[in-house]
């Protein structure tokens, strides 16, 4: 039998056909949307399981329903705060058999980044009562039956189990393991529980609360992400509901985040805060602020509200709002922590603008660096993959191809010795003084040559100087693959010279498959004023190709091979035969990628050009 699907909020359902066992599976987007998608749709499931007379099903308890709907809520949250990708969510129920573990629900929540730590993972040699990070594992463990963590290359899966009661068992609640929900969660107590026991939770969960946020929070850099964190901390740990306000340099104040523990009240609770923002020159410390209700009370209910400015060397980055229910609202005794908590956006904020800023100069340096974008050259199909070490906006890899008169085409791809601004420096000179020296008439030949004597003499003036052919740590050497094309009558070919110093050889590519080398090696630019370079000439014909390449692509290491080891490089050119350009250098790209499950190492820059 095949149990109904169900489609509610975009979710996707897929149901096991065994009457005996059956599977719910769906994806989840990487937002603050899916713990709650998680929950509605691990109930549903069970209802599902038990309207269709799932043998298991019958029983189910209070126990699994409560408990499974709060792990998988954790789990989820879990997930999309420290990977940040879409979430799997898969719910099975199995029916137990001779020799098998008895009737049980299982729950795996997997997500994209197999690397990233987890709550509780962290600080494994300490104490329980020492460690500082979050302790989503710990619940786990302590409600479930069983659970475990699963690694593969592509994701990481966190799965538990609930077990059944069998036929003739009474359902029992199993004593927790280590610390008890409440602890683990460190939740506020209702208001009716009294002032002692607010100041009893103050005691004992507000340490490890703001170690986890502080952990959590240290990690974004984005201060929309700043913002949208602290409100699903603060909800419904601490608060009912809560907002954000940021003030963006020179610009107006604009609600970044807005979370509420009854989802369905969000959008209005937005609407409600933007018609009246907090005023930004709140001065430091919580102060009570104005309920955000409707006429009609649709928003929330009633109860007591806080605004905190989040100001970080005497600038104020935003404000905080925040609100629990009730006749008692927020108490007193909670203001001190929601403080310490503010002061921790606001530096996680401050850090994410800051980063911001670097960003936004380092992106503005790389399109210094990089040439303006080539036109149609005739007769000439080109195609360029440019990628800086991962993290860098910048590298020491740079490519140039311009025209030069004469019906000349000039290209180079050229690699600084190491990589980041101190490189990229390097690559900003030689580029512009590449063009000024093809310009003028000078062949390829000259053009090295008196490049090197300018990099030579710049290190002797440094080593004269006592600071050696060294800045920021890196020697200012250079790899450079330099050439021109100068293309024949259409579908004629075209007509290269070129010269490699120090760089990886250039390859052609045949209409017939055949791949061979197009130059011969010699020495690095800027070692010996003296060197002297020279240059090979060649023909490609009609739909033949030039591959230039950067060492981030020979180079790129698997374990103690490279890619170019026993030729790498030529036997996946001379798989690319009928491809054009574009073609080859998506090719060549993609396999550096997946030549090892490490990130490359090293920039990576690839130049084809195909004669038509």
């Amino acid at each position: 039998m095949r149990l109904p699907r169900a489609h509610r909020e975009g979710e996707a359902r897929d149901t096991a056909s065994d009457k005996s066992e059956a599977v719910s599976q769906t994806s989840l987007p990487g937002n603050q949307q899916a713990a709650g998608a998680a929950r509605r749709f691990l109930r549903a499931a069970l209802a599902e399981w038990a309207a269709a007379g799932m043998p298991a099903a019958a029983a189910l308890e209070e126990r699994v329903v409560d408990d499974g709907t709060l792990l998988v809520s954790e789990l989820v949250t879990n997930a999309v705060v420290h990977a940040g990708t879409a979430v799997h969510l898969v719910c099975r129920l199995e029916a137990g058999e001779a020799g098998q573990p008895p009737p049980g629900v299982v729950v795996e929540v997997s997500d994209r980044h197999p690397a990233r730590m987890l709550r509780g993972e962290a600080e494994p040699d300490l104490p329980d009562d020492r460690r500082e990070n979050g302790r989503g594992l710990q619940l786990v463990a302590a409600l479930s039956d069983a659970w475990g963590i699963s690694y593969r290359r592509d994701r990481k899966t966190v799965w538990c189990r609930f077990d059944l009661p069998q036929d003739g068992a009474e359902a029992q609640v199993p004593a927790p393991r280590g610390e008890p929900p409440a602890e683990l969660l460190a939740p506020l107590p209702p208001p009716a529980a009294g002032r002692r026991c607010t100041e009893d939770w103050v005691d004992r969960g507000a340490l490890s609360f703001l170690a986890e946020a502080s952990d959590l929070l240290a990690g974004q850099l984005d201060e929309d992400n700043v913002a949208s964190l602290a409100t699903q901390l603060l909800v419904p740990r601490i608060a009912d509901w809560c907002a954000v306000w940021v003030y963006p340099a020179g610009a107006q104040a604009r609600l970044s985040s807005v979370w509420h523990g009854e989802e369905h009240r969000i959008d209005g609770l937005r609407a409600v805060l933007e018609k009246s923002p907090p005023a930004a020159d709140l001065p430091p410390g919580a102060r009570r602020t104005a309920w955000p209700a409707t006429a009609d009370g649709g928003v929330c209910d009633l109860g007591g509200a806080l605004a905190v400015p989040l100001i970080v060397a005497g600038r104020c980055h935003g404000t905080l709002l925040l609100g629990r229910a009730g006749l008692l609202g927020m108490p007193d005794e909670m203001t001190g922590l929601v403080e310490d908590f503010a002061r921790r956006v606001a530096l996680a904020m401050g850090a994410a603008r800051q980063y911001a800023r670097q960003a936004m100069i380092s992106t503005v340096l790389q399109r210094g660096l990089l040439p303006p974008a080539v036109g149609r050259i005739p007769g000439i199909d080109h195609a360029v993959v440019y990628e800086p070490l991962a993290g860098d906006w910048v590298g020491g890899d740079f490519y140039d191809l311009f025209p030069a008169g004469d019906g000349r085409w000039c290209f180079a791809l050229g690699d600084v010795c190491g990589n980041g601004p101190e490189a990229a420096s390097l690559a900003g000179v030689a580029r512009p003084v590449l063009r000024l020296l093809a310009r003028e008439g000078f062949g390829v030949s000259d053009v090295l040559d008196r490049l090197n004597k300018a990099l030579a003499d710049e290190a002797a003036a440094a080593l004269a100087g006592g600071t050696a052919a060294w800045e920021g740590g890196q020697a200012r050497f250079l790899s450079l693959l330099y050439g021109e094309i100068t293309p024949y009558a259409p579908e004629r070919g075209a007509h290269v010279t070129l010269a490699s110093a120090g760089h990886p050889l250039p390859l052609v590519l045949a209409v017939n498959g055949r791949v061979r080398e197009a130059a011969v090696p010699q020495i690095l630019l800027g070692i010996s004023e003296t060197a002297q370079y020279t240059s090979e000439s060649f023909d490609l014909s009609p739909g033949d190709s030039l591959l230039c390449v950067t060492d981030g692509v020979t180079e790129r290491r698997r374990g103690r091979r490279q890619f170019d080891d026993d030729d790498g490089l030529a036997t996946v050119l001379g798989a690319c035969t009928g491809l054009d350009a574009a073609g080859i250098a998506e090719r060549v790209r993609h396999a550096v990628h997946v030549y090892d499950t490490a990130p490359p190492a090293d920039d990576l820059a690839v130049l084809v050009l195909q004669a038509r």
